[in-house]
């Protein structure tokens, strides 16, 4: 072979080989984010613990008297959060409001009755009720437009938009007119008093 061949070879050979891994850099990487996913994490959970004690003068959700009347209408579905009106990214979180669930709405002639397994259930009296629309998003949770059921109500001082998602979305109109149907009807008879 002549010189110009084993340099070509060498060359060769040189561009083929791996550079050896080095084992403690990689585990030193894989435990450093590991470390930060968690740290991520766990700032979140602050977070959210922060803007529950920023909630905390929330009165406690009503729960559902003994005896509703028959019901007008009932779905079932996603609860997807509940928010300060109007701002559809203020999360409220307090008294288990936050929490995305599965969903059982029942709207009766006292009220909307919402039934969460997993999460706390509660109960809105049908005076409190302010009015429902289609909307396409509420915090955390963006679907088409019209997409999602909210529904306006009172508790406390404070105006509350909660947002639903039927598992049959041409239920949503529905429950729109009734529900803004119910709350014109109780706004009429507390002015002719």
């Amino acid at each position: 072979m002549t010189p110009a061949v084993i340099q070509l070879a060498a060359e060769a050979a040189e561009r083929q080989s791996a550079e050896v891994t080095n084992v403690g850099a990689r585990i030193a990487w894989v435990v450093g984010l590991v470390v930060f996913i968690a740290f991520v994490y766990w700032l979140m959970r602050q977070g959210w613990k922060w803007r529950g004690a920023l909630q905390n003068d929330l009165p406690e959700l009503p729960a559902a008297p003994d005896g509703l009347p028959e019901h007008r209408l009932a779905l079932t579905g996603r609860y997807h959060g509940s928010t300060t009106a109007g701002q559809w990214l203020d999360r409220i979180v307090a008294h288990g409001l936050g929490v995305r669930s599965r969903v059982e709405l029942t709207l009766t002639d006292a009220g909307l009755d919402v039934v969460r397994p997993g999460a706390n259930d509660f109960f809105v009296p049908a005076a409190q009720l302010r009015g429902a629309r289609l909307d396409k998003g509420i915090a955390g949770k963006v679907l088409t437009e019209g997409g999602l059921l909210v529904v306006t109500w009172a508790h406390g001082d404070k105006l509350i938009d909660s947002g639903f998602r039927s598992d049959r979305a041409a239920e949503h109109a529905a429950w729109v007119e009734a529900i803004n149907l119910m709350n014109s009807s109780i706004t009429t008879e507390g002015a002719e008093r």
